[in-house]
């Protein structure tokens, strides 16, 4: 009996999913336990498996399309079975699997990729409009990074429009109509809602005038002159994608999404990936199970050789002075995001300050004799997550909430650590964090502050925090205030240790000192509160016996 598959929930907060890649067709057998498809939410790309055995008869959701949790992703059952009376159910998308067998296909083709408020406009037959996707569930607007298809160019089902930013990953960005691509309404670099007139699609010679027009006459997107290739998007930007996924005959190369990621993080060049996908398209195993061919290192080398010889005859730019140089960099949607939620908790919460100086020298000592035993590796942030832990469970109010009409108290101690990656940061989550020894601590940061910057941590991992470290001191800042992160009521900055003239019984002698400063929300923390709370940090920071009692 076939059996429906629907979106999953892979978090508590997630309302929709976008299928970033299918690892299965139509007509393959499935077994359970075989992975599906890979969908990314708005924090990661995860591997979804299927839970059931038979046959792929349908599949719901594209690749590169976005659904609300729920809806129709698949149809397992056995070969040759009937079903239309599932498909009919209305729980199916609108995007169906590619069956062109009617001359009807075109027209629910058009209806389906024009937005709403356009459905009125007349479309000469068998021109689609092709809007801006929503690939991920906090996606608001989308950047063209680069368009691989040009106005007159032939578009086949399934080919490759375009590579499209959201806030978390760049995508690609199938055609699921066959056509002529007559009109480019989003220029590579540029910025668009979700919905904008992405593209036309229809045959060739067809006259579109007025389409463009009465689209972006709301507003929806800007127009641009369907006949002229503009050639100004970032001259760097695209050299450097040329040369990571082009092949040495200047064909494109065809990959995953999160197999250009895994690729980019450990440095692989995707020329040297020989792709066991569909039509040789290079997967996410591929990249896992390459091994460098050692022919390929002196191959590099010594193609590399003119281009270091000629380096020295080409000039430096020369800005004479008095002259205005600036450089314009287009905002990611990480950074658009990371914007948006820092600038809400700032300009919501009334934030205030308070500053500690806490002697090191002992827990210096501590770290020292920890760090002899065997397998263990204790840091002094896992230290400062440990004694913030248990100075929680004592100051109750620094772990909690606002809510317009209550304040909510934690009683767990869910503890958030800041971490920088690439194009901006992200906060894993310890559960639980006054219930695990130091060794744990250190083992659990370790592990999630190297997924964080791998893109490989679940939504799970980076949610439920109610109360954040941020730490610096690795760069040599000494004191610093963070902004913070919502919905949680305080968070502490951690600087260096500085070692510098102390007063110790009236003497003055070396001393290793650190600065902490917590910043609080003050509807729910009153300064006597975070001062009372942070006595309490800086007694068991300085006295690390006490945090094993």
């Amino acid at each position: 009996m076939a059996i429906k598959v629907t979106m999953p929930r892979l978090s508590d907060t997630m309302t929709e999913g976008t299928v970033a890649t299918w690892l299965k067709k139509v007509g393959d057998k499935i077994s359970e336990g075989d992975i599906l498809a890979e969908i990314e939410t708005d924090k990661a790309t995860m591997e979804f498996e299927s839970f059931n055995e038979g046959t792929l008869l349908h599949i719901g959701i594209q690749a590169g399309e976005t659904a609300p949790v729920d809806s129709l992703l698949a149809i397992i059952g056995n070969e040759g079975e009937d079903i239309s009376a599932l498909l009919s159910g209305g729980d199916a998308p609108a995007a169906e699997a590619p069956k062109a067998e009617t001359k009807e296909a075109p027209a629910e083709a058009k209806t389906e990729t024009a937005a709403p408020a356009k459905a009125a406009t007349e479309l000469p037959k068998g021109v689609i409009v092709v809007t801006m996707p929503r690939l991920s569930d906090t996606m608001t607007e989308g950047t063209v990074a680069t368009w691989l298809k040009k106005v007159g160019d032939a578009v086949a089902e399934g080919d490759i429009l375009a590579e499209i930013e959201t806030d978390k990953a760049t995508m690609e960005f199938e055609s699921f109509n066959a056509g002529t691509l007559l009109y480019i309404g989003i220029q590579e670099g540029n910025t668009a809602p979700v919905d904008s007139l992405l593209a036309i699609i229809g045959p060739a010679g067809t006259d579109i005038s007025g389409i463009a027009e009465n689209y972006t006459a709301g507003g929806a997107a800007p127009a641009s002159a369907p006949a002229t290739e503009e050639k100004a998007a970032p001259a760097a930007e695209k050299a450097t994608e040329a040369v990571a996924e082009t092949s040495s005959n200047g064909g494109r190369i065809l990959a995953s999404p999160l197999a250009k990621k895994i690729a980019s993080d450990k440095g692989i060049q995707l020329t040297q990936v020989k792709g066991s996908g569909e039509n040789g398209r290079i997967v996410k195993s591929d990249i896992e199970n390459f091994t460098p061919s050692a022919q390929a290192q002196p191959a590099a080398t010594s193609a590399a050789k003119p281009q270091e010889a000629a380096a020295p005859a080409a000039p430096k730019v020369f800005v004479p002075a008095g002259e205005v140089f600036t450089e314009e960099i287009k905002n990611s949607q990480m950074r658009k995001i990371i914007a948006k939620r820092l600038a809400e908790s700032l300009f919501t919460a009334p934030h205030y300050n308070l500053v500690i100086e806490v002697s090191m020298d002992d827990a210096m000592a501590a770290r020292a004799t920890i760090n002899t035993v065997p397998d263990t590796k204790v840091s002094f942030n896992d230290m400062v997550i440990k004694a913030c832990a248990l100075a929680l469970k004592k100051h109750p109010k620094i772990n909690s909430q606002w809510k317009e009409d209550a304040i909510i108290i934690n009683h767990h101690v869910n503890i958030g650590v800041a971490v920088a990656v690439e194009d901006g940061l992200v906060v894993p989550v310890l559960k639980f964090t006054d219930a695990m020894s130091l060794s744990q601590i250190g083992a659990s940061v370790r592990d999630l502050a190297g997924r964080a910057k791998n893109k490989k941590l679940g939504p799970q991992e980076m949610e439920g925090s109610t109360f954040t470290v941020s730490n610096l001191g690795m760069f040599g800042i000494t004191e610093f205030n963070s902004i913070i992160n919502q919905p949680n009521s305080a968070i502490l900055s951690v600087g260096a240790i500085v070692e510098k003239p102390v007063v110790k019984n009236g003497q003055i002698v070396v001393g290793n000192t650190m600065m902490l400063s917590l910043a609080c929300d003050h509807r729910t923390i009153d300064g006597a509160t975070g001062a009372q709370f942070l006595q309490t940090l800086k007694q068991y920071i300085e006295s690390p016996v006490t945090m094993l009692a």
